[in-house]
């Protein structure tokens, strides 16, 4: 891998991390002192909805809800009560890399996402893929700002607002915990984790942990595959100061679940899968659908106290990741192409029979990115000052070749890889797509949190993001290298007051942007003619939302009331398109959209050890603009957002006396549209998850241990959960200027079966 390209700036941070991390000695009193979180109303761990200040929604679950559920629920599916949180998961577990996150309509391309200050986003088509993240015994807090990121979060595309997780800290005593699991679908997981507690005088601790998980497929044939590390090693000193270094490695072989179209639904229903066994010709066998992904990711955030009132943050960050999404397809000998080059000389494809043979077709993407955001904070009398700068560098090699597959329907290679992939005579590397982009962003940022009075807060902000992309095409044709270079102004403003001890009011107006995805910049070729044509000249996605709240934050009852207005230029709507057999991550542009809607959530904590939770959405969209295709306009003014539920519901609960614990997860989902002329649509449904489990502390021994049982899903509809591929329209429709407009199926996630799942946890 090429290195002389990548900047200095975020090898430098990572190295001053960890000079911070190996600081010299530290005295035993500094090290006793820890950070304690006041609150007005009441401790964190006894409710669902943890007290917040800040002047814009924000939801967040914390370590004694996420510790009752279920070990292999991935971030997405946790977050699920919270208000405006979407979920549409493939499989019980969370493995499967198909699963929808939207928020108040927005898809998870335009929700950022953030792990230990680092960006977890694909930079390339945005999305993020909750079963990559940290394992959920090291996550202290998953929150989730529903409309409006941080002005330093290193996010793009971030109108749908933000998830972040931050990691538990290493324990300042050695120990460790492990956890086994068995459950339905033969899912088999084991957990361990060991902390080193603190490192002699150097002040140093650190945990790593390892986890391994196995299910097969709730419904059709094969099987999945995760093995995680994660990793933190922190230190702390003087009067706040602290620098660490978190790491995470995943390696999954993942099952892609066949999304249906209604009609398909209608005739098969959950038995709409691939093929169990394998049949000469059959493009359809499981094999060919797994999907083997590596990820590595490194944050390193430091925090510096300069003076009484100056202090320094660096947030540095590496990742690198390979894998594929492959699929089933047929070649021919003879008859090929090359971009828009014709092969006249056949090719070599071990098994054909007349001249064609089934083979695994490879979407294989390799991804770099480096970067770090960086600021200083002044606290001037009534003025907090905040500036910093944020540079980012990606990579990102995306090819579509074709591999072999055996007598069996085994993939002679299922990574992708260039070495064992079908070539032309010449030696070439037969792809239907080639290319290679690089991502470039640079930011900066400045904003003031006025103290205007001891109840009145005031904030002003402004960043500026400049995303540059360059890239090339190497299949042979007209196209051969690629270049957009986009500027976005994004001024904010926000408004905080402290009616009393328990009451706050507060709004804010919010600016976001996102560019199109990068598979819009590069031509597509089949049978050597153009059949998807590149373009720089996309316009961006611009929004402007603006939210209106209310708090109370009481001793047993604690409630918000959020109001919030969304309007886009050039909304930049998420699909999945067919290109060449590979399914794609692509973007429609639905023109001017409008949405408003209220969420409210409420937690009551009736006794000690007991809380009670709800939440609801009211969401109206509407589309202002009707929607160009082929010289004509669909009639879609007037129209409801795709993916928008009108109604959301969500109540939840748990319980703990010392002895027995649980907890419990109702949701229900609205209708959600799934084209922009809204001629289809899938009906509201509901779920519910419980929990139910024993402290055994003291009756086996005195170590802490855990066994708890876990029911996903108990209820088991079978329904829809959501739109995996939108459409324009799913009938025929005659356009404004006559043109009779040809439909086509949008496409869905199955909702997941009922699973049960017990796990054994024990610390040591």
């Amino acid at each position: 891998m090429k290195t002389a390209r990548l900047p200095h700036v975020g090898s430098a941070c990572l190295t001053l991390a960890l000079l911070m991390i190996v600081s010299p000695a530290i005295a035993e009193d500094e090290l006793d002192q820890s950070t304690n979180i006041q609150v007005v109303g009441h401790p964190d761990p006894e409710g669902l909805l943890p007290d917040q200040s800040a002047p814009k929604a924000v939801s967040a679950i914390s370590t004694d809800f996420i510790i009752k559920q279920a070990p292999t629920l991935n971030a997405f599916q946790l977050v699920n009560l919270l208000p405006g949180a979407n979920v549409s998961s493939s499989d019980p577990y969370g493995l499967s890399a198909s699963s929808s996150l939207t928020l108040r309509g927005l898809g998870q391309d335009q929700i950022g996402v953030l792990m230990e200050g680092a960006p977890q986003n694909d930079i390339g088509y945005y999305y993020a893929y909750p079963s990559q993240f940290a394992d959920a015994e090291n996550v202290r807090q998953v929150m989730l700002a529903q409309g409006a990121a941080d002005i330093d979060s290193p996010v793009v595309a971030a109108a749908g607002g933000l998830l972040s997780l931050t990691l538990d800290d290493p324990r300042a005593e050695a120990g460790g915990l492990v956890n086994l699991s068995f459950g339905s679908y033969d899912e088999r997981r084991v957990f361990a984790r060991i902390d080193t507690g603190r490192i002699g005088s150097t002040g140093l601790k650190g945990f790593i942990s390892y986890s391994n998980n196995r299910a097969d497929n709730w419904r059709g044939a094969g099987h999945d595959q995760r093995q995680h590390i994660d990793a933190k090693l922190l230190n702390e000193w003087g009067d706040g100061n602290r620098a660490s270094i978190a790491f995470s490695f995943n390696d999954a072989k993942t099952s892609t679940y066949p999304s249906p179209s209604k009609a398909d639904w209608e005739v098969s229903g959950r038995g709409y899968n691939f093929d169990e066994t394998y049949s000469e010709g059959n493009t359809n066998y499981w094999r060919l659908y797994r999907a083997p992904f590596r990820n590595f990711y490194v944050a390193a955030p430091v925090h510096l106290k300069l003076s009484d009132t100056l202090s320094f943050d660096s947030s540095a960050y590496l990742q690198m990741g390979h894998g594929n999404s492959p699929y089933g397809t047929q070649l021919a000998t003879t008859g090929n192409y090359l971009g828009t080059e014709e092969l006249t000389q056949p090719i070599d494809l071990p098994g054909a029979v007349d001249g064609v043979a089934t083979v695994l077709g490879n979407w294989t993407g390799k991804q770099f990115r480096v970067g770090d955001v960086s600021k200083l904070t002044l606290q001037a009398g009534a003025h907090r000052i905040v500036a910093g700068l944020w540079f980012d560098y990606g990579t990102d090699r995306v090819t579509q070749s074709y591999t072999s597959i055996d007598a069996d329907g085994r993939p002679v290679d299922q990574w992708g890889y260039q070495d064992k992939a079908i070539r032309t005579a010449d030696g070439r590397l037969l792809a239907y797509e080639n290319q290679r982009t690089e991502t470039v962003t640079k930011g900066f940022f400045l904003a003031d949190s006025i103290a205007v009075t001891p109840k009145l807060g005031i904030d002003i902000g402004f960043k500026g993001v400049n995303l540059l992309r360059n890239g090339r095409n190497y299949l042979p044709g007209p196209q051969s290298t690629v270049r957009i270079d986009s500027f976005a102004a994004l001024p904010r403003a926000a408004i905080h007051y402290q009616l009393d001890d328990r009451q706050q009011l507060f709004a804010n107006i919010t600016t976001n942007f996102r560019t199109p995805n990068e598979f819009a910049l590069y031509n597509s070729y089949y049978g050597g003619e153009l059949v998807s044509q590149g373009t720089d000249g996309l316009k961006n996605e611009y929004s402007i939302s603006q939210e209106l709240g209310y708090r109370y934050i009481g001793p047993s009852l604690s409630f918000s009331l959020t109001g919030f207005h969304y309007h886009f230029r050039n909304r930049q709507v998420a699909t999945v398109i067919d290109s060449g057999g590979a399914l794609v991550n692509s973007t429609i542009n639905a023109g001017s959209q409008s949405s408003y809607g209220l969420d409210g959530e409420i937690d009551y904590r009736p006794a000690k050890g007991m809380s009670i939770y709800a939440s609801a959405e009211y969401l109206h969209t509407r589309l202002n603009d009707d929607l160009a295709i082929n010289g004509d306009y669909l009639p879609t003014k007037g129209k409801r957002a795709v993916s928008a539920p009108s109604f959301q519901f969500a109540l939840g609960s748990t319980y703990d006396d010392g002895r027995l614990f649980g907890s419990s997860a109702l949701k229900y989902v609205g209708r959600q549209y799934a084209t922009f002329m809204n001629d289809e649509s899938i009906k509201g449904y509901a779920t519910l998850d419980l929990s139910v489990g024993v402290h055994l502390a003291g009756l086996v021994d005195a170590q802490v241990m855990d066994l708890r049982i876990n029911a996903i899903n108990v209820t088991n509809p079978r329904v829809l959960s959501g739109v995996y591929a939108i459409s324009t329209n799913a009938q025929d429709t005659v356009g404004r200027n006559g043109t009779l407009i040809a439909g086509s199926a949008p496409t869905y996630y199955v909702g997941s079966g009922r699973a049960v799942v017990a796990t054994l946890s024990r610390a040591f």
